[in-house]
């Protein structure tokens, strides 16, 4: 029997969210691939416990972790969803309807962030567009250690539903990911031999009025505003990261 659809999710440590993810794909998708880069948590167990194949790579960089994992699925469609989101309801209905009734290779999928436990409707962070859903023949992904992208072959439509994404539950775990995405955002520049430019300095307050005043982050209460002054830093810290790599290995 053709499998329609395969769900796949890179995962390291992620016990904390990935059931809820595996719950909203259990019933509708024909088959589930985690790739694991080395959780010593039950991540993997839980996995399993849903049904998911299991495969271990070391992480190089998330284009070649989804790209193997691309290679491993056998669906006519795939959807790509990180161990911290989830279907909503009417999201999976929608997907089950359109993926044999459509013309499309692919679809962007709005998604809706939470922060701290509070939706956000403003901030820049409501109904995000992603391309996460395509044609397996039509799909690859391209990029760097941090910023992958689907590349789709072919016209590509928009869902209505959302996936709920609910990455930063404490600040602790928040900056737990800065670091290591701006770390890897900051090797990669350095792989491509890019310099620290002094208007990295002026930034910070530009992308916090960005993201406050002119995204309506205002409107998301004290959660907008630690997302606006967090995130307001985060390609000072990336740039300064690269001036620290260069310096140290005498560049």
């Amino acid at each position: 029997m053709t499998k329609e659809l395969s769900v796949f999710i890179i995962t390291k440590n992620e016990e904390a969210n990935i059931e809820t993810c595996l719950k909203s794909v259990q019933h509708m998708a024909d088959e589930i691939i985690v790739v694991d880069s080395g959780s010593t948590d039950k991540t993997l167990e839980i996995a399993e416990k849903y049904g998911a194949v299991v495969y271990t790579q070391n992480f190089t960089s998330f284009t070649e972790q989804k790209n193997f994992a691309l290679s491993k699925a056998t669906g006519k469609w795939v959807l790509n969803l990180d161990a911290d989101e989830a279907l909503s309801p009417a999201l999976q209905e929608e997907i089950k309807a359109i993926i044999n009734s459509t013309d499309k290779s692919g679809f962007w999928i709005p998604v809706n962030n939470e922060f701290l436990g509070r939706e956000m409707r403003h901030s820049g962070l409501h109904r995000q567009l992603r391309l996460r859903m395509a044609k397996r023949e039509n799909a690859s992904y391209i990029g760097g250690k941090v910023h992958e992208s689907l590349h789709i072959s072919g016209p590509i439509g928009i869902l209505k539903n959302v996936i709920i994404h609910r990455p930063y539950k404490t600040i602790k775990q928040y900056f737990l990911k800065f670091n290591f995405y701006t770390s890897l955002a900051a090797e990669t520049m350095y792989e491509e031999n890019k310099k620290l430019s002094h208007l990295q300095l002026l930034r910070p307050p530009f992308e916090f009025f960005k993201l406050y005043i002119l995204r309506l982050g205002i409107l998301d209460g004290l959660e907008g505003f630690l997302w606006a002054y967090f995130s307001a830093n985060y390609s000072f810290v990336k740039y300064a990261k690269l001036w620290n790599l260069q310096k140290n290995k005498g560049k």
